[in-house]
């Protein structure tokens, strides 16, 4: 119905589902997926969420079937898709950097190079990509599309060479495969229609959930420390603090002691509390962080 306060979101379905869904709730939206229901709830009056393959998220964002929605740069490459993209969000299902498209063949296999594969099969889901850089290289080969198990068409030769996403690479050794390029570095990405981005309404709600999604991404691997200092040694514990911006210190009631309060790496934490305590600290508390703005 057109001028009404609803956005419609699209959540990516399949390896990326449960580490979105995770992300949203540090956000602050519980999204409710039921068994075989591609429509899931989300606690926003002002959001529908509606469920889709990553890889066909961009064409239903351009089309205006979806407002806004989550996918991988890879995709809406893939697509060719005109839309708005909002923001870049570095999140996986493992490692929380860009996964790669990697150009692989088979381990004893003579290629070393993309040009070596002059007039060789290559299998991908990712073909129109794939063609174009082959295309670009000026190298030619036969690619065909993949429907799954990527890996093993070289084993079971039915390709001479791969085009598939990984981020450790662990998967396509483990097939007895060895990389010989990279393609591509790709990570999520958060699209928009073109028409829902000009609605006022709409961009601003597209806006909030950018910022709010972009502050639980870098609250990961962070924490806050608070203590109770001695105010004589504020400038010895002053120098040990990695703090994210300058500290928060407030006097205590009463005493010559300051309250501190901090934001650290998480990964610093356990050889800082010690040196803390060394120094005079006292009523340590870590805590977890939701979301850094």
């Amino acid at each position: 119905m057109a001028g009404e306060k609803i956005l419609k979101l699209g959540i990516p379905k399949g390896s990326l589902q449960d580490a979105t869904i995770a992300l949203f709730e540090k956000s602050g939206w519980k999204i409710l997926i039921h068994h075989r229901n591609y429509f899931p709830e989300i606690n926003d009056p002002e959001l529908t969420c509606a469920m889709c393959r990553a890889q066909e998220m961009s064409r239903y964002v351009e089309s205006g079937v979806l407002d806004c929605g989550l996918t991988g740069k890879d995709w809406i490459l893939e697509n060719e898709s005109d839309v708005v993209v909002v923001s870049d969000l570095v999140y996986s299902k493992v490692s929380n950097r860009p996964a790669r498209w990697v150009l692989a063949v088979a381990a004893d296999a003579p290629y070393k190079r993309p040009e070596d594969l002059a007039g060789k099969k290559i299998a991908t889901e990712l073909v129109h990509f794939s063609k174009k850089y082959f295309e670009s290289a000026g190298v030619p080969v036969d690619v065909e599309f993949s429907w799954g198990a990527t890996e093993a068409k070289v084993v079971e030769g039915l390709a001479d060479a791969i085009v598939e996403v990984t981020e450790t690479g662990t998967t396509i050794k483990a097939h007895g495969l060895r990389i010989i390029a990279e393609l591509l570095q790709t990570n999520t990405q958060l699209i928009a229609n073109k028409k829902a981005w000009e609605d006022p309404f709409k961009r601003r709600k597209i806006q909030v959930l950018d910022m709010l999604l972009q502050g639980a991404l870098r609250a990961e691997g962070l924490v806050g420390l608070k203590m109770n200092v001695p105010e004589e040694k504020m400038p010895d514990i002053m120098e040990l603090l990695p703090s994210l911006t300058s500290p928060t210190v407030a006097n205590l009631y009463n005493k010559d002691w300051l309250s501190v309060e901090i934001v650290v790496a998480a990964d610093t934490v356990r050889d800082l509390i010690p040196k803390l305590h060394d120094l005079g600290a006292e009523g340590i508390i870590e805590y977890p962080l939701n979301k850094v703005i």
